[in-house]
């Protein structure tokens, strides 16, 4: 199996309000706290930091959504009042965020208050936050004054912030520089430019953040923003621009009176980068020493240089007019070598023309160019469809990428396009045949799409800009998210208001396809497209099997015949089937259709020789070298890939994608099913897609069945998905489960076939061995039987190895994760000599190709973590009878809850069990613990060959053994026959639902510090079902506690039906550190034992409040905290799966804008 990075570890750029370079040629950062330098303050300082301190604020922020450079977020970082009458703040523009924004300031009193923006700059690094001054009721401060006249080289300067939201630090400094370029903090992130940026060595690093740079008077003569990672150099941005904005803000306040209304503030761009380079250099790239006298003297004394094109965005007004290393000299007829004054120029003049006149390499050039609105190229409404984000390309990132604005650019592939293996940054040129060119060409083509349609999609990405890529994207056919919606910024408000974005808002559900073609045509669509994780095919694998799909197409008519003949055959008929009208003592001719696989041909003197005839050109045996147990399994392999919707990551699930080869266990006109193991499917809350090796067609499938104890699962699929031909060539694998089965007696006879090898071969005649079966006890695998291990390439070709077999039965013992998930107990496994390593996953079969084994994926707990995907997980046999047992139910008819299987309601197995967790132990180590010379004779009589005693490791808590069994017991018998492996305590199980006078209790003899004690233990029900519900509250996902967790052995005696398992980032679980692994118990002083009591507490709380939790993490250590609630951007939803339906439905229980507010 191979697993790709859960949700739970995504990279967030400024997380903290921090923008750390991620290259070692970057070497800058933003600034996002202060280290505890020892504070500076003498007598001359001391009034104006008494001055200054009142007003600086303590900004804690959340970043709701990815957007535009930001990821989801929460930090804290730092402000300061520069209006206190209006209630304005001024801050960074990474702090005020681009997108979606939750805010409190906190003052050095302590008092908190909400705050909302008003303003961020499109390009420079600052923004505003307002708030409401009558909140304020115990704190007495004064506004900072800006002075940006004051800055100059030499002045003694104090950065004041705030350290870890703690206490305020105090940094002091000397202005070195005021005409430093502006730094560069990331590729692929928020850069400012086009303006200078003074420098001093204050050494402000994490949480300062906005933080105001003063003078002796008080004032404020610089904006804290970023610092270097690799020294102490702090850079600070020049305040000329944010005064002209802070002006603009204060007139639209005092226009409106008593209310913020949107303000309008001019900005114009060339959507040109300049940088300010010296005379030296300018006088390299071609500028007359003529011009260079010209400047001199018509610039302010002092002036060292001049601005130089650094880069033009494609399509932009100055794009083919302007280029790199192009020196600025006149601007409108004036000299102009001052980004202030050029920025000056262009938010004069929006909308209008302006003359630029150029040196390029020593050529005078003269351009008429239309200042663009700055505005107009900055997006301020986003799409959010299954957990991505989609808008339109940014100034910033069109600069960053040299990409022209306004493309559709993702922001967050989220789940529906990550899933496609489309990344982040992806600009989205087409979907579904359709030519993208703005947002709402996505929205037009999401809206004549069904959930579950498959539709190509090509994008390019910046790190492969010259070709397309293509992907298929599949809508989702559960409701894992919100139905798609348009957010757009209110700046009145400080908030995104949300619309549906789709009339309806609900996608309908897109009827399974019967026809082979769509299939075909569905498949070739993904043949031909960019490999991506998730199809993980190379570029000549996939060419490959296009031929073969081009075969098959041609070959239908020749086959079509053959295709139907199998059909009349009893291909059900199998073994068991068999057994059941036969003695022991009866011998019977095999059914020749358990045998056949196309066609082959045996002899039993000589070579032997297989061909299979699949519809595939020149599938041999003997061109491939393959074995007959090869040949007869490879048509009932199945490549899954499952994805897990990371808003579901149920169970303690570490991985949203994992893949792994099935099985086909059963295959009928209305129902198929593929068993494989528990580290794939993980659970039902996710999408499968299932990839046959007998045909090459990829149909979605869908969880019917998690074993509560053993390693595996099962999954459906509709075989009319695959068509007439598809379903005929798919089989069934026959089991060989090793209990009580048939032993084949060989003999030869002679009989005859006539069929078709392949195209332009006629027809041969062929003899094929006919079996007789008697039937008896076939032992189960023994140490060194022979083996063969079979599974499936990444080209969907059928690759085995011949093994042996080293131990039958391995005890597993596999440590609880920090993280507590599904492990495999009370199992015993097979281990060969020999494999593929542990990311192949495939079936043990004997050389009759009878499947044995599932050769399946187990998860192990991480070695650091660090460790990777293959570090926790390790491969081996889980014996087929443990598969058989439930699959003969369900093929039957079982006495549990019903669930619709492709269109039929099915009941589905109830599993009884012992719930304890199970070791074994040697008996000669047993016999140190108290075990008598007796017992260990009757369990060497039992048992010649394992030696062994059960004991007992812990009880799941909450069940029926809980305070019966304890560690340490050994048990020794049940129902006074001796036990000495798992298999002997499920069996016991097993008996007790034939038992009509069953009571769910077992007599269980066990051996207690050395004295043998009887007792009488309750069994424990449970469905294949896995969790079936979730809430989602405050961006906590909760649930009830699964069994890993019941493992731990200990349940909060508060209450223990509400277990936090994941918090999404950017969410107020998040902010407010509520964390995952822990139980929720009270709500407001109210208990919350079940999730219904849980809806009850919070569907009544506002939504403007805090609210008290309550939490029990595993250690059972109490936790009380606050939060706020966040309704408008993080409502209050459930998701459950609906077994009338077989499909998951979401559903909203309260929203800011609900009617049950």
């Amino acid at each position: 199996m191979e697993d790709s990075n859960s949700l739970e570890i995504l990279e967030s750029e400024m997380e903290s309000m921090d923008l750390r370079s991620q290259e070692s040629s970057n070497q800058v950062e933003i600034d996002s706290g202060l280290p505890p330098e020892k504070e500076v303050i003498t007598d001359d300082w001391r009034d104006a930091i008494n001055k200054v301190v009142p007003a600086v604020v303590v900004l804690q922020t959340t970043a709701c959504r990815s957007f535009d450079t930001e990821l989801p977020s929460s930090g804290s970082a730092t402000g300061f009042v520069v209006d206190k009458n209006r209630g304005i703040i001024l801050t960074n523009r990474h702090v005020v965020k681009p997108g979606p924004v939750v805010a409190q300031a906190i003052f050095v009193n302590n008092e908190e208050i909400p705050v909302y923006p008003i303003y961020r700059d499109p390009v420079h690094d600052f923004g505003f936050f307002r708030y409401d001054p009558s909140e304020i009721q115990f704190h007495k401060y004064e506004e900072i004054p800006l002075a940006p006249e004051a800055a100059s080289v030499g002045l003694e300067i104090r950065v004041i912030g705030n350290d870890s939201c703690e206490k305020v630090s105090i940094l002091a400094g000397t202005l070195a520089r005021l005409d430093r370029n502006a730094p560069t903090y990331r590729r692929d992130g928020y850069n400012d430019f086009n303006t200078f940026y003074m420098q001093a060595a204050s050494g402000t690093k994490r949480g300062s953040s906005g933080s105001p740079v003063i003078d002796k008077q008080g004032r404020a003569v610089a904006l804290n923003a970023g610092g270097s990672v690799s020294s102490s150099s702090a850079f600070y941005l020049h305040l000329e621009r944010v005064v002209r904005a802070l002006t603009f803000l204060q007139k639209s306040k005092d226009a409106c009176k008593n209310k913020w209304e949107e303000v309008s503030i001019p900005r114009g761009t060339l959507q040109v980068t300049f940088l300010h380079k010296g005379f030296d250099e300018t006088r390299r790239l071609g500028l007359p020493k003529e011009t260079e006298q010209m400047v001199r003297q018509a610039s302010a004394p002092g002036e060292t240089g001049m601005l130089v094109v650094d880069s033009v965005v494609p399509c932009g007004p100055a794009d083919r007019q302007l280029e790199s290393g192009d020196v600025l000299v006149h601007v409108n007829g004036e000299v102009t070598t001052q980004f202030l004054k050029l920025e000056a120029l262009l938010d004069d003049n929006v909308d209008k023309k302006i003359e630029l006149q150029i040196e390029r390499g020593g050529t005078s050039l003269t351009f008429s160019i239309v200042v663009q609105d700055l505005h107009s190229i900055t997006p301020d409404y986003f799409l959010e469809v299954s957990g991505a984000v989609i808008h339109s390309l940014s100034y910033q990132q069109a600069r960053n990428f040299c990409f022209q604005c306004g493309l559709v650019y993702v922001s967050n592939p989220g789940y529906m396009l990550s899933r496609a293996g489309i990344p982040r940054h992806a600009i989205i040129m087409k979907f579904a045949d359709d030519e993208i060119s703005q947002l709402e060409d996505v929205i037009s083509v999401l809206s004549k799409l069904c959930r579950g349609d498959r539709v190509p999609l090509e994008y390019i990405s910046y790190k492969d800009r010259h070709r397309r890529k293509s992907a298929l994207v599949t809508i989702d056919r559960h409701e894992w998210y919100d139905a798609p919606k348009i957010y757009t910024r209110d700046d009145s408000s400080g908030l995104w208001m949300a619309r549906p974005a789709i009339q309806p808002p609900t996608l309908q559900l897109s009827p399974c396809s019967s026809n082979v073609t769509q299939g075909l045509n569905s498949q070739s669509s993904l043949l031909n497209s960019e490999s991506t994780p998730a199809e993980g095919t190379d570029q000549a694998n996939n060419q490959e099997l296009t031929h073969d799909i081009m075969i098959t197409e041609a070959g239908y008519e020749h086959i079509s015949e053959e295709a139907h003949s199998r059909e009349e055959c009893d291909v059900e008929t199998n073994k068991q089937q068999v057994q059941g009208n036969l003695s022991s003592d009866e011998i019977a001719v095999a059914d020749l259709s358990l045998l056949e696989i196309g066609e082959m041909k045996l002899e039993t003197q000589g070579t032997t020789e297989i061909t299979v005839s699949n519809g595939y050109e020149g599938v041999s045996a003997a061109e491939t070298n393959a074995s007959f147990a090869e040949c007869v399994v490879e048509p009932t392999l199945v490549t899954m890939e499952v994805n897990v919707p990371p808003s579901c990551l149920l169970d303690g699930i570490h991985s949203v994608h994992s893949s792994g080869t099935g099985v086909v266990v059963h295959h009928s006109e209305d129902m198929g099913l593929v068993a494989i193991d528990k580290n794939t499917v993980q659970t039902s809350a996710c999408d499968v897609m299932l990839s046959f090796a007998a045909f090459p067609i990829e149909i979605p499938g869908e969880v019917v069945f998690l074993h509560p104890v053993y390693n595996y699962a099962l999954v459906a699929y509709d075989p009319s998905a695959l068509g007439a031909v598809g379903a005929s060539m798919v089989r069934a694998a026959e089991l060989l489960p090793g209990r009580c089965m048939l032993s084949p007696l060989i003999f030869s006879s002679g009989i005859f076939f006539s069929s078709m090898r392949g195209e332009g071969q006629g027809s041969k005649l062929f003899t094929v061995t006919i079996m007789l079966v008697l039937f008896e006890t076939v032992p189960a695998l023994c140490r060194g039987d022979p083996i063969y291990l079979i599974g499936l390439s990444k080209n969907q070709r059928a690759k085995s190895r011949k093994s042996f077999v080293t131990n039958p039965y391995v005890t597993l013992n596999v440590g609880h994760a920090d993280r507590p998930r599904y492990r495999a107990i009370n199992m015993e496994v097979i281990e060969l000599d020999t494999d593929f390593g542990n990311a192949f996953t495939g079936v043990l079969c004997n050389e009759h190709g009878k499947v044995q084994a599932i050769w399946g994926s187990f998860s192990n707990k991480p070695k650091s973590c660090n460790a990777t995907s293959k570090d926790h997980q390790f491969v081996r046999g889980v014996p087929i009878y443990m598969i058989s047992q439930v699959l003969d139910k369900i093929i039957s008819g079982a006495n549990g809850p019903a669930l619709l299987i492709n269109g039929v309601k099915r009941s589905m197995p109830l599993v009884r069990t012992l719930e304890a967790e199970l070791y074994s132990r040697l008996l000669s180590k047993a016999r140190n613990f108290g075990l008598g010379d007796e017992w260990i004779q009757r369990l060497v009589k039992k048992d010649p060959m394992r030696r062994q005693v059960l004991r007992v490791k812990g009880c799941l808590a909450g069940s029926n053994t809980e305070n019966l069994l304890k560690q340490g017991d050994m048990l020794l018998a049940i129902n006074k026959e001796p036990v000495t492996c798992f298999q002997d305590v499920e069996n016991a199980c097993q008996a007790l639902e034939n038992c009509v006078d069953s009571d769910g209790k077992l007599k269980i003899t066990i051996c207690r510090q050395g004295a043998e004690v009887d007792l009488l233990v309750g069994t424990d029900i449970r469905d294949g079902n896995g969790t079936m519900r979730a809430l989602s509250w405050c961006g906590c996902l909760v649930q009830d506690p699964h069994s890993a967790v019941r493992a731990l052995g200990f349940l909060p005696g508060e209450g223990h039906g509400v277990y936090a398992a994941m918090c999404c980032r950017g969410s107020p679980a998040d902010r407010y550190a509520l964390g995952s692994l822990r139980w929720i118990v009270q709500v407001n002083g109210k208990p919350t034992p079940d999730l219904d009591a849980f809806v009850n507490v919070t569907k009544g709380l506002r939504y403007d409040e805090f609210v008290r939790v309550k939490t029990i993490n595993l250690d059972g250590k109490p936790r009380v905290l606050t939060l706020k609630q966040d309704l408008h951007y993080w409502p209050t939803w459930e998701l459950r799966f609906d077994p009338n339906t077989a499909t998951w439905r979401r559903e909203t229980i309260k929203a800011l804008d609900c009617n049950n507010e």
